[in-house]
């Protein structure tokens, strides 16, 4: 069996080489005439897909001689007696007689084993070798004679005086990227190409003429130089900016083209925060620590050391003093992917309670000559003042000692969530009793919050609040201990079944009623009813404090419903917000210091005003579509009429700052000047150009006349006037 098998693949691999051969020149030849009719370029480019074709159809000629194949052809063997089907049958599905046959096949076999190789088609092979050298031999213009043979095959390929035209026969576009990229350097045959901002580019390009001088042509007018070294012109330059480039030879080029060099400039690096995931951190008073990390990335590659600048702002109102300290950070990872990570200590940098401390990540890339930085958002850490940690430690106290008259927020949250926990032992009387006192209590802080946005209290007259009692960052506003409200005095108010907005018996003549805005006013000097005129509250913490007195509103309604599992989301929700106005102080903004010109001592108190300039700014009025290029616009769409390409080449190169892709543009420009009579150039430059033209503002439309019925009307308004 060993030996059939081996017989197999020596005919599989015969199959296969025979197809090689056959198809092998044919392949050559498509190549070469692809080289001699689109160049170099693509004959490489189609040679190599023919190739592989050729492999892939040897590939499937070999496994087309299969199982039923080899038992066929070992059945023609007269050893074998058209019984070659029992070597590859199972012995479990055979009888004594067919495995006494099988065993006399393989020792017939084994001594004379039958040759399975197909034979060479040694006269197809001939003809299909020498069918494509011929092929490639006319490709490739072989044999070439003098001028006569040259005018035979292509008369446009000769000038007047009988020499060759100038063709380019090669080229070849060496890239050197700056070595801050990392880039290695690479050459390449196409001479489009998109490289790194200030590569080194060398051009070498072979003719199969023989021109005096040679140079690339950029779009912008300006020319390098192709310098001749034998057979080869060379030629160098520093990309600096995107251009288009033509080649252009004396005599020219027979079939001239535009190549496109686009250049990417570096960009800067960008840095983003990881840790912590906000820009304000509000600390805790035993906060030791402050762990920052930080990714930067870039194009070409991140530096490997960045300086992390950490601010102590001290101090509050208008004595903030500032004091900064720079810190040297490494980064890990890929140079294009670095992490820069550092853990502040706050007593080394001198923080005390009160004090913000600022931290901000400065990053560089590697360009050279002169690196590019970046910097991340300014993290900012707020620590608690002494006050704001006294005010958290009393206030637990003050609450034990007078529950009956101070409830902050928090203590009403603490309270509904202890009735909850005590529901089970309590009467369901007793439940909605305790339920109500604690919806009182969020009642009676409520309309100690609501003073500060100009509210009336609700109940008994009470002056209004004093500049002392507004909600500042020091004092927790939640907490505060105006005695003259009555606590019980809302409790039996509540079990009296009285409205909310009963002001008690009337007042004497000439006696102040409480809710008159007119007496409150001359009794204290302000407009208690209106809100904007009874605070000091910027218009942002006001907003604040609202929110927090609606929240409060719904939270006492559930309660005195007896249903303080609902009322809980409204009390969380309140204290938020009024922490939010307790912690609304102060704003850290990176200092900028003025430029400002020096002073001229001379002049000072001279009075002269002489050389001073307006101090009022004028209107910059928007620039107006140029009437050339729109007179250029107008010349594409009629057919016959020529533009002016040079003034649009003007154009462009004064305003291809502004544009998106000013290459395509002046790509279209250069090709309709090649071919004049393209009319699909001319379509293309049009449409390029409409992108590249200002649209005007739009102006106001002026309303069309109304009908008679209409007139009728706006007469008859008229009238009435």
């Amino acid at each position: 069996m060993i030996a059939v098998q081996r017989a197999w693949q020596q005919a599989r691999r015969r199959k296969a080489w025979i197809t090689l051969a056959l198809l092998l020149p044919l392949a050559l030849a498509a190549a070469a005439v692809a080289v001699r009719l689109a160049g170099l370029n693509l004959g490489t480019a189609i040679a190599l897909p023919c190739l592989l074709l050729v492999v892939g159809i040897a590939t499937w000629k070999a496994r087309q001689l299969d199982r039923r194949w080899l038992v066929r052809q070992l059945d023609n063997h007269p050893v074998v007696q058209d019984s070659s089907d029992l070597l590859f049958a199972s012995s479990d599905t055979l009888n004594p007689l067919q495995l006494r046959q099988r065993a006399r096949l393989h020792e017939a076999l084994g001594r004379t084993m039958p040759d399975l190789r197909p034979r060479w088609p040694w006269r197809h092979l001939l003809l299909s070798w020498l069918g494509g050298l011929l092929v490639i031999a006319l490709a490739l213009g072989w044999p070439r004679g003098g001028a006569t043979t040259t005018t035979l095959r292509d008369p446009a390929a000769v000038d007047a005086v009988g020499a060759v035209a100038t063709r380019l026969q090669s080229s070849r576009l060496q890239i050197q990227a700056p070595a801050y990229t990392g880039q290695a350097e690479r050459t390449q045959t196409a001479l489009d190409a998109k490289v790194p901002q200030d590569s080194a580019l060398s051009w070498s390009l072979r003719f199969n003429g023989t021109p005096t001088t040679a140079a690339l042509q950029l779009h912008d007018g300006s020319r390098i130089a192709l310098k001749r070294d034998g057979e080869q012109w060379t030629a160098q330059w520093k990309a600096t900016r995107p251009t288009l480039y033509r080649i252009v030879t004396e005599p020219a080029l027979v079939q001239p083209r535009l190549y496109r060099l686009d250049v990417a400039p570096d960009r800067p690096p960008s840095v983003r925060v990881i840790t912590p995931d906000r820009t304000l951190v509000l600390a805790s008073p035993n906060h030791r620590q402050w762990a920052l990390q930080f990714e930067a990335s870039d194009d070409f590659g991140v530096a490997a050391t960045a300086e992390l600048q950490v601010t102590l702002a001290q101090g509050s109102g208008e004595n903030i003093t500032f004091r900064e300290q720079r810190i040297a950070l490494s980064g890990v990872g890929p140079a294009t992917l670095r992490r820069f990570a550092r853990t502040l200590d706050l007593a080394a940098l001198g923080a005390q309670p009160g004090n913000d401390v600022i931290a901000q990540l400065h990053v560089r890339d590697n360009h050279t000559p002169k690196a590019q930085t970046a910097q991340s958002t300014s993290l900012i850490l707020r620590l608690p003042s002494e006050e704001q940690v006294l005010g958290e430690a009393m206030e637990g106290m003050v609450k034990k000692t007078l529950p009956a008259y101070f409830r902050s927020q928090r203590q009403i949250i603490i309270d509904a969530e202890a009735l909850i926990k005590a529901r089970p032992t309590l009467s369901a009387e007793e439940f909605v009793k305790r339920s109500d006192a604690i919806g009182v209590d969020q009642r009676i802080l409520r309309l100690r919050y609501g003073q500060f946005l100009g509210e009336e209290a609700e109940g008994a007259a009470k002056p209004p609040p004093t500049s002392d009692s507004l909600p500042t960052s020091d004092t927790p506003t939640d907490d505060h201990d105006d005695h003259d409200h009555a606590h019980g005095d809302e409790h039996e108010h509540a079990a009296g079944g009285h409205d909310d907005h009963d002001h008690g018996p009337p007042k004497a003549e000439g006696q102040p009623v409480f809710g008159s805005a007119t007496d409150v006013l001359s009794e204290y000097g302000h407009t208690h009813d209106h809100a904007e005129a009874a605070t000091l509250l910027d218009p942002q913490t006001r907003a604040t404090l609202k929110a927090a007195l609606d929240q409060m509103w719904s939270s006492e309604g559930e309660l005195r419903q007896g249903r303080p599992q609902q009322a809980l989301p409204f009390a969380y929700k309140a204290l938020e917000f009024i922490k939010q106005v307790q912690q609304a102080e102060r704003i850290y903004l990176a200092r900028v210091g003025p430029e400002l010109p020096p002073i001229d001592e001379g002049r000072r108190m001279s009075g002269k005003r002489d050389d001073l300039g307006s101090r009022t700014l004028s209107i910059a009025p928007l620039e107006a579509p140029d009437p050339a290029i729109v007179a250029v616009w107008q010349q594409l769409g009629e057919t016959g009429n020529a533009p002016d390409l040079d003034a649009l080449s003007t154009w462009l190169g004064r305003n291809q700052s502004r544009l998106a892709d000013p290459l395509s543009l002046a790509a279209a420009i250069e090709e309709l000047r090649l071919t004049p009579d393209c009319s699909a150039c001319r379509a293309t430059l049009r449409a390029q150009l409409w992108r590249a033209l200002l649209r005007p503002s739009p102006q106001v439309q002026r309303r069309e006349a109304p009908d008679p019925m209409a007139q009728r009307y706006l007469d008859a308004l008229e009238a009435t006037r």
